[in-house]
C-alpha cells in the first residue's frame, strides 16, 4: 500500500500572495480561451454545435469555480489569510488545484447563506475601507479580508459552479432513425476526479426503447444517473463503463460514449514537467501571463453493431458491440475507438514546438491562441 505522503508529494502551497495572485490571472486567461477553442473544434468537425452548447455549460462553471476560489485566496500569505492556510496546488500531473479543495467548497457550500447573513455588505465594507485609508491612514487588510470572504461565499451561492460531482442531465435529440417508438439522448454529466485533480466530462449518446422518456420515468432516471456517477473514474475504461450500462439496462442502448479531459496544465512558474513540454516552455521565455500550455484528451468509444443476448427464460436484449482502436491492438489497451490528443498554447510556445518538432507531437492536433484572442488549429 502506497504510504500517504507518496500520494501528496506532488501538491504544493502557494503561501506567497503574489504566487496565488498570478496562478488565479493565468487560469482566467485559459479559461477564457476553452470556449473558443470548442468552437474552433466545432469548425474542424471534432466536435458538434450540441457538444459546443454542453462543453460551454461546464467551461462557465469551471471559471465560477476559479473565480471563488480566487476570493477564498485572495489574502494569502498575508496575516488574515495564514487562518486559511493557501491554495494547495498538484504541481506534477495537473497543474489545477487539487480534489481537495473543491470538497470544501462543497462542505461550505450549504453554510454559505449563514454566513452572509452575519456579514457587512459589500458597500458597506467598501465605505469602511475608504475611511480606514483617508481616516487612519491604513492599509485595510483586516476589511480587505472580510471582503474576499463575503465575495466567496456569494459565489458559492451560485448554483453554476463547477462541484466534485456534477450530476447527469438529458438532452433529447429527436428519434432513432425511422423508429419513432424510440428516443435518442445525449446524457452528460462531470467530476472532478481525485485521481488526476482534472475536470473530466462525459458525454453519452443513446437510443431509449422504454416505454416513458428517460428524463421523467422515475424508476430509470435516478438508477441511471446514480450508476453513471458511480462509474466516473480516470482509471475505469470506456469500454467497461458502456458494457456496465449496457449490461445492467436492458431497454437504454449506448451508442457513442465520449470522455473529455481538461489538462493538465504546464507552466514552468507553478508545475514541475519532463520531457519535450518542459523544453518548450523553457525556451518560450513567455511573458508574464502566457507561460502556460493545457492538455486536452478526448476519448470515443463507438458502437458497432448489435447482438441479441438472451435474459432470463423467455426474454431477449439488445447488447451493444463496441468498436475498439485496430491499430497496434491499441484498442484492447485503451478501451476506446479512438483517442484524440489536443494542445492548447499561446503563439510562442507554438513556434518553439514547431521548431523542435518533437517525437509524438506530430498527431496532436495544436490550437494556437493569440493576444487578440483568435484561435488557429494545426495539425
Amino acid at each position: 500500500m502506497s504510504d500517504v505522503s507518496d500520494l501528496t508529494r506532488d501538491h504544493v502551497g502557494l503561501a506567497d500572495t503574489w504566487a496565488a495572485r498570478r496562478y488565479f490571472e493565468k487560469f482566467e486567461r485559459i479559461n477564457g480561451y476553452l470556449a473558443r477553442v470548442a468552437a474552433a473544434m466545432a469548425t474542424d468537425r471534432v466536435l458538434s454545435k450540441t457538444d459546443v452548447k454542453v462543453l460551454g455549460r461546464y467551461l462557465e462553471a469551471l471559471n465560477g469555480t476559479f473565480q471563488a476560489l480566487s476570493h477564498k485566496y485572495l489574502l494569502t500569505g498575508r496575516d488574515t489569510g495564514t487562518f486559511f492556510g493557501s491554495l494547495t496546488v498538484d504541481v506534477h500531473e495537473s497543474g489545477f488545484p487539487v480534489f481537495e479543495e473543491l470538497m470544501t467548497m462543497a462542505s461550505d457550500a450549504p453554510q454559505a447563506a449563514r454566513h452572509l447573513a452575519g456579514m457587512p455588505g459589500i458597500e458597506e465594507l467598501k465605505n469602511e475601507m475608504v475611511r480606514s485609508i483617508v481616516g487612519d491612514l491604513e492599509i485595510p487588510t483586516k476589511l480587505q479580508f472580510a471582503l474576499s470572504q463575503r465575495l466567496y461565499y456569494e459565489a458559492l451561492t451560485n448554483s453554476g459552479l463547477f462541484w466534485v460531482r456534477n450530476d447527469p442531465v438529458a438532452i433529447w435529440l429527436g428519434n432513432a432513425g425511422d423508429s419513432a417508438a424510440r428516443n435518442r439522448y445525449m446524457v452528460h454529466w462531470a467530476v472532478y476526479d481525485s485521481q488526476v485533480n482534472l475536470p473530466v466530462i462525459y458525454l453519452l449518446e443513446l437510443e431509449d426503447s422504454g416505454n416513458h422518456a428517460l428524463p421523467k420515468d422515475q424508476w430509470r432516471w435516478p438508477r441511471v444517473q446514480q450508476h453513471l456517477m458511480a462509474q466516473s473514474i480516470a482509471g475505469l475504461k470506456l469500454v467497461t463503463i458502456a458494457q456496465g450500462f449496457d449490461s445492467d439496462f436492458d431497454d437504454l442502448h449506448p451508442k457513442r460514449l465520449r470522455r473529455l479531459r481538461l489538462g493538465p496544465m504546464y507552466s514552468s512558474a507553478f508545475t514541475q514537467q519532463s520531457g519535450p513540454i518542459s523544453q518548450v516552455l523553457e525556451e518560450a521565455r513567455a511573458p508574464k501571463g502566457q507561460d502556460w500550455a493545457l492538455a486536452w484528451t478526448t476519448e470515443e468509444l463507438v458502437s458497432e453493431r448489435v447482438e441479441w443476448e438472451k435474459t432470463g427464460w423467455f426474454g431477449k436484449a439488445e447488447r451493444e458491440i463496441f468498436a475498439l482502436d485496430p491499430f497496434s491492438a491499441r484498442g484492447a489497451e485503451t478501451g476506446a475507438t479512438a483517442t484524440e490528443r489536443s494542445i492548447i498554447l499561446p503563439e510562442r510556445q507554438y513556434q518553439v514546438l514547431a521548431e523542435k518538432n518533437p517525437p509524438g507531437f506530430g498527431s496532436v492536433r495544436k490550437y494556437v491562441v493569440s493576444g487578440g484572442g483568435r484561435v488557429f488549429a494545426y495539425r
